[in-house]
């Protein structure tokens, strides 16, 4: 693995009036508009490929996603050196703890932004070694050898069933005032291939295309982040849309 190529779009959608996802790639802060990137990976490489979706129905989501996700890019690039697995997750839960406090706090000194909450999904690069991180129901799949995969775990309870339109209630994040919130942390580092395809994206793009749809868009070519989304506005768009997707080359 030598590099990434990093596409990006964060889109309103056909209904919402303002954005509550925000992307992030390496030092890059990406609302209603497309991104794309080649960053090199080295021994010493550092920096986050973060997706954050502000929770909808709860105050200020589009404040807590940027402030999720501009302390995430800080916190990549202050690690201290030589962590293990152990200590990257130790300190990663240090991080999710002061978040969640930075968060609250804000809520309790402006009522605009009580219980104002995000979810995370992200890959984080330390010191050339790849970390996924996930809170909430984004999501990151990766596609290898035509066939794709949701490496995360959804923390959410659907509430409707049958033919009726998804709705689920999210059950961990950042924020929102949530009793006890958790990552998922993994490493996938020694998993990682050449020409492998990891993409992340909030719920209103898999809430709009099945996963089958995805893949058959990513196969095509014509998988970058902005056409996913673009797709995603063409089969409703009832929510903000955001994906990221990073090759490996």
């Amino acid at each position: 693995m030598n590099k990434l190529l990093i596409s990006a779009s964060c889109q309103t959608g056909s209904v919402r009036t303002h954005n509550e996802d925000m992307v992030l790639v390496a030092g890059e802060l990406i609302r209603n508009r497309t991104y794309s990137d080649e960053i090199i990976i080295d021994g010493h490489s550092r920096f986050a490929v973060a997706l954050a979706d502000g929770l909808g129905g709860c105050n200020a989501g589009e404040v807590a996603s940027l402030e999720a996700l501009t302390n995430l890019r800080f916190f990549v690039g202050d690690m201290p050196e030589g962590l293990d697995r152990t200590g990257f997750r130790v300190l990663m839960n240090e991080w999710l703890e002061s978040i969640n406090l930075i968060i609250s706090s804000k809520g309790h000194v402006d009522s605009s932004l009580f219980n104002m909450g995000t979810t995370l999904v992200a890959m984080i690069c330390y010191d050339g070694r790849f970390f996924t991180v996930s809170c909430g129901d984004s999501r990151l799949y990766r596609l290898r050898d035509g066939q794709l995969t949701q490496l995360t775990v959804d923390h959410s309870l659907n509430t409707l069933t049958g033919d009726a339109a998804h709705s689920c209630v999210v059950t961990n994040c950042i924020g929102a005032n949530i009793a006890q919130s958790w990552l998922d942390i993994s490493d996938i580092s020694d998993d990682m291939r050449d020409g492998d395809l990891y993409m992340m994206c909030s719920d209103g793009l898999y809430d709009m295309l099945s996963d089958k749809e995805i893949c058959q868009l990513l196969m095509s070519g014509k998988g970058d982040a902005d056409m996913l989304c673009s797709a995603a506005i063409e089969a409703g768009g009832y929510d903000n849309v955001s994906v990221c997707v990073a090759s490996i080359i």
